[in-house]
């Protein structure tokens, strides 16, 4: 893929990453409490900005809401701009960007030399709170999460006002959903995608009596919404962030 000019972006997010040191994990949901390892990498601390995004668009054209091609997005791909260049005037330039399509986001990343998250990368670092890296067994912490999901108009916040986590990476949970990667490869009920009698119960609130502790309702969510979404779609509540391998040097 081309990437026009992005070199000045790129200076400006590379110092905005943090190592994760990896390791192995049960995920809460979609594979069956199968234990998953997820090797070292680099995370964004912050999700993209709207302003990393327009830079992002100056340089690229052909991601610009009046040029996507209709694969790549739906209609709703940056509704709220005004212009191709120009966000709504609520929108501020620290927010997160939203309203922005899978195949965008994975170019954006991969315009940085980055990409974006798996699931099980994701979730990995989004299990810690502000002192532990894996907090899914506080009460306190799932509650803080779901408080969260539940507050109105979060996309409109700043991001890096929420406290970062024990990685040092923020809103991860309390501003916008973020994709990943694969984000349509893991289904909660860990049965095949064909499987349409189960992917249609996703959202029914009665399906969480499936889960193993209904303490982790809030990851729950997370793979209801995942399961639920196709590439072009651009939706308010939905951003991204990237992630970079670790390049292993030559002895």
């Amino acid at each position: 893929m081309l990437c026009l000019g992005v070199q000045s972006l790129m200076f400006g997010q590379a110092k905005d990453m943090v190592l994760i040191e990896g390791s192995r994990y049960i995920p809460l949901y979609g594979r069956d409490s199968t234990v998953v390892e997820v090797k070292d990498f680099k995370m964004d601390i912050y999700p993209v900005s709207t302003e990393n995004y327009k830079q992002f668009l100056k340089d690229n054209p052909k991601w610009r809401k009046s040029k996507i091609v209709s694969l790549f997005a739906d209609k709703s791909y940056l509704s709220n701009w005004k212009t191709d260049l120009e966000p709504n005037d609520s929108i501020h330039p620290n927010s997160p960007v939203n309203y922005v399509s899978w195949f965008a986001a994975k170019a954006y990343c991969e315009c940085q030399n980055k990409r974006l998250p798996t699931i099980d990368e994701w979730e990995y670092v989004a299990m810690a709170d502000e002192t532990t890296k894996d907090a899914r067994v506080k009460p306190s912490y799932n509650a803080q999460i779901l408080a969260w999901y539940e507050a109105p108009r979060t996309k409109e916040n700043r991001i890096g006002e929420t406290p970062k986590n024990a990685w040092g990476v923020y809103d991860l949970h309390g501003l916008v959903w973020e994709w990943t990667l694969d984000f349509n490869s893991v289904l909660i009920t860990g049965e095949s995608r064909k499987d349409v009698d189960k992917d249609s119960n996703l959202f029914c609130g009665s399906a969480a009596v499936n889960a193993t502790d209904l303490m982790n309702y809030a990851a729950f969510m997370r793979y209801a919404i995942r399961g639920s979404l196709k590439a072009k779609y651009s939706m308010k509540n939905l951003g991204f962030r990237c992630v970079q391998d670790i390049k292993k040097e030559n002895k």
